[in-house]
């Protein structure tokens, strides 16, 4: 019989685990948290019965995941559920961005910015089944719909500020750059255009969904189908160089420092040099709030939607992300706010209501951003102060203590500048291979990068798979 271990059991661990077994691999998913999941838990912590995430909230990634349409998601219990509105981007004089559904309603509403907003995302919103695929997986591959993937690859080497300026009005600039402001770098580099471009395209096609009863009930689905494929879960076990299990095959969920840290002088002298290089990006400081009575937005809209981005027009956003790559807390940084219990009232109880939160910060920041993060809501959201019933803070460091790959509170696993994005953790056209017989890494430090989709961990154990001759 032919063994697997997982070292890991966030989204592209559990792939990764029901890719073995599905193949009739023997296979052991070693996970040093109580419970798996890795980004995708869910938590009590304010109020009781009052459900919040504890990293990843909003799904549009996910739901067209080709991995994640290979599990009967619906029979393990997941629903999806959606908001009115997809996401909402204020600006001071009380106007929004909105994104809605389709490209047709977030064109009309966007005014004489619909017909660029058209061009960007229509042809590959229609083609989505075409080049999800490849938009999802290694970037240096010889795609199937070349044509198809170029209508959308083409505008994604641009500065994320170079794509702006294909908008007129501060409504359309404001949204384009807080979704592009999900990539963590500054908006002036090159590339810093392709996951905010891969988000929208998505969440046009399948909505900006969230699970219901929460980001944990994705994961306990992904549970129940490896252990239905007979899978072995272990819990509680942080593996390190002197407790690594044999096996005929290994793949890690880790970020490359740990991965150097496990495997140490096996790795190749070449490989371990590059790991120890990987670079990461700014942190995430997260706040989540019991709120009485929900958020008191002055935009109508964005008391529709389950996302709310604010850093008000997109210079504003441009200068706070160039800021915080510098290592510079800003006064105001860019926060995105999740109303996850729009789409899924069962979050709440009664009149009070989970809203989660997180401020960009610098990499490792010390401080406390708690205050600030209330500030912009209160910029947006006059009288939210006085809503709040409670908070549950988690700082950079308690970031990367929950989850060892969000290293000084990397959320995205590693920086995202053009070469690890194209990439991964080392210049190769292999990126999930280690240069070690029969381990690999599946993290999202390796293509296509972060979200909850599992492609990472799926492409890494198909190459497993493909070495073993299956």
């Amino acid at each position: 019989m032919t063994t697997g271990t997982v070292v890991g059991g966030g989204p592209n661990g559990l792939a990764a685990a029901i890719t073995l077994a599905r193949a009739g691999v023997e296979t052991t998913l070693l996970e040093a948290g109580d419970t798996v999941g890795g980004g995708l838990r869910s938590f009590e912590a304010i109020v009781p019965g009052l459900i919040h995430d504890h990293c990843a909230a909003i799904h549009p990634m996910a739901v067209g995941s080709p991995f994640l349409a290979t599990v009967d998601l619906a029979r393990r219990g997941l629903r999806w559920r959606s908001a009115e509105l997809e996401c909402v981007h204020p600006l001071d004089d009380g106007t929004a961005g909105v994104l809605r559904r389709t490209v047709g309603d977030t064109a009309e509403g966007l005014g004489r910015d619909g017909a660029a907003w058209r061009a960007l995302f229509g042809r590959p919103v229609r083609n989505f089944d075409k080049i999800g695929p490849s938009m999802l997986g290694p970037l240096l591959r010889i795609p199937r719909h070349p044509v198809a993937l170029a209508g959308f690859g083409a505008p994604t080497p641009l500065p994320a500020a170079a794509l702006a300026r294909a908008f007129r009005t501060p409504q359309a600039r404001g949204l384009w750059g807080g979704v592009a402001a999900h990539a963590f770098r500054p908006l002036h580099e090159p590339m810093s255009s392709a996951i905010g471009k891969g988000m929208l395209t998505a969440g046009h096609a399948f909505g900006w969904q969230v699970a219901e009863g929460g980001s944990g009930a994705l994961a306990a689905a992904l549970l129940a189908e490896f252990e239905d494929l007979g899978g072995r879960v272990e819990t509680g076990v942080r593996v390190t160089a002197a407790n690594l299990p044999a096996s005929d095959v290994t793949l890690l969920d880790l970020d490359p420092q740990q991965v150097a840290a496990v495997l140490g002088d096996r790795l190749p002298s070449r490989v371990l040099r590059a790991f120890e290089r990987f670079r990461y990006g700014p942190g995430a400081f997260k706040v989540d709030f019991a709120v009485q009575g929900g958020v008191p937005w002055t935009n109508p809209d964005a008391r529709r939607s389950s996302t709310v981005h604010l850093g008000g027009e997109f210079a504003e956003i441009a200068a706070t992300e160039k800021s915080i790559a510098a290592g510079k807390m800003p006064e105001r940084p860019f926060v995105l706010v999740g109303q996850q219990y729009l789409a899924d009232p069962s979050r709440s109880v009664g009149d009070v209501h989970p809203v989660w939160s997180y401020a960009h910060v610098p990499s490792g920041y010390t401080g406390d951003a708690t205050e600030a993060i209330i500030a912009q809501i209160e910029r947006f959201a006059p009288g939210f102060r006085d809503r709040i019933v409670g908070t549950a803070v988690c700082s950079t460091t308690e970031m990367s203590r929950y989850n060892a790959n969000f290293v000084g509170g990397d959320i995205n696993t590693g920086s995202k500048d053009p070469l690890q994005l194209v990439f991964g953790p080392r210049i190769t056209l292999q990126p999930y291979d280690l240069g070690v017989p029969g381990t690999y890494i599946c993290s999202a430090a390796t293509p296509p990068g972060p979200a909850a989709h599992g492609m990472c961990g799926f492409h890494a154990a198909t190459r497993a798979l493909g070495r073993l001759g299956r």
